[in-house]
């Protein structure tokens, strides 16, 4: 009998790496099946989503109050799954408002649990810890101050690597992107990331576009949908504006000459791809002064945190205006001492993501994945 696997990933960046773990299992058991929570990643390399990505991803404290109903049905929908299909582990990927109850369900039901993408907890809400020492069989990080982190709170870890930083996708030539997607390539082109989420989207998107219009049709602005939205609705939320909207992220942020990227695994990926970029979020007034009161860090982005020190600019709340947007985007756009610091700093950031050893981040947590069945 095949061996079953459940997957937890309840965000685009989630289902992305859980699509590449998903591969790495399946080289070492070609016969294992793999279910839960899960996106259209997820399901092109053959996983069964019992539950949509899209319909449990929210962001922010107050947003996740008034989806508590609903997200609460797809909670036992998933546990009733568990009950018949009985895994022989799971692995949960970041979200851990969601992965955190779950992993307490399958501690009762005897179920191995790893953690690949660990939640923030060494920013906020460290009280969970105890959660993870309980419940979390291994801990798989992929940022390198995560290990000593979870090491010192006495949780079993490994550091695998970042995914992203070892992923060999192809990208098109921009005379390729420009005849697929009808841009100008004459044009320099700017790439507006606003988050995988609908509320995201509806926060950051706005100041976004006036931004775009402040800066006039001299340029392109490229949207990368994420897989956890609709085109049709993304398309609607932009409106009147100029933007044109892609699917490949990874290869919008290597042909842009510069991003506005909203804070997230955007921009790890923003910092792989190597060219300048902002850092912008917002969320509701309240969400905004309950996390002021619970994050002690000098720094949002995650690139930010990686290097100790402010190497790409953070407009958070207040700060995240369109003509700040439109000052900081216009001064990284010229060649000049600004542009080839950053630069510079963001291959350092590659290099401390990628360990070496031959393998990948996906290959190293699936060997530790399926190694928690045997032991």
């Amino acid at each position: 009998m095949a061996r079953r696997i459940l997957i937890s990933a309840g965000e685009a960046s989630g289902e992305a790496y859980g699509a590449q773990l998903m591969e790495a299992l399946r080289e070492l058991d070609p016969a294992l099946e793999c279910f839960g929570l899960g996106g259209e990643r997820m399901r092109a390399a053959g996983f069964d989503a019992v539950i949509d990505a899209k319909d449990v991803a929210v962001v922010g404290i107050t947003e996740v109050v008034k989806h508590l109903p609903p997200i609460y049905r797809q909670f036992r929908r998933l546990l009733a799954e568990v009950d018949k299909r009985k895994p022989a582990a799971a692995v949960l990927i970041d979200f851990p408002d969601f992965n955190l109850r779950l992993a307490r369900e399958l501690h009762k039901r005897g179920i191995p649990v790893v953690y690949f993408v660990s939640p923030q907890l060494w920013a906020w809400r460290k009280s969970r810890l105890s959660l993870v020492r309980k419940y979390v069989k291994k801990m798989l990080v992929i940022f390198p101050f995560e290990e000593e982190f979870y090491r010192k709170h006495g949780v079993q870890v490994e550091y695998v690597g970042h995914p992203l930083a070892e992923s060999a996708a192809a990208t098109p030539s921009r005379a390729e992107f420009a005849t697929h997607y009808q841009l100008d390539a004459t044009k320099q082109w700017i790439a507006l990331l606003p988050g995988s989420r609908r509320k995201e989207l509806q926060m950051n998107l706005p100041e976004m576009l006036k931004a775009a219009a402040q800066m006039g049709n001299a340029y392109e602005f490229i949207l990368p949908v994420a897989s956890t939205l609709s085109p049709s609705w993304v398309l609607e939320q932009i409106g009147s504006s100029q933007v044109r909207l892609v699917e490949d992220a990874g290869s919008a942020l290597a042909l842009a000459k510069a991003s506005v990227v909203a804070s997230g695994t955007a921009t790890v990926e923003a910092a792989l791809a190597g060219n300048p970029f902002v850092v912008v979020y917002r969320v509701s007034p309240l969400t905004y002064a309950i996390g002021r009161r619970l994050v002690k860090l000098e720094h949002y982005a995650m690139v930010n945190l990686i290097a100790g020190r402010e190497i790409v600019p953070e407009l958070i709340q207040k700060r995240f205006t369109a003509q700040n947007i439109v000052g900081h985007v216009r001064s990284l756009l010229a060649e000049g001492p600004e542009r080839q610091r950053m630069m510079e700093d963001l291959r350092e950031i590659r290099r401390r993501l990628a360990p070496s050893g031959g393998i990948n981040a996906a290959e190293r947590a699936a060997a530790a994945v399926l190694a928690s069945i045997q032991n």
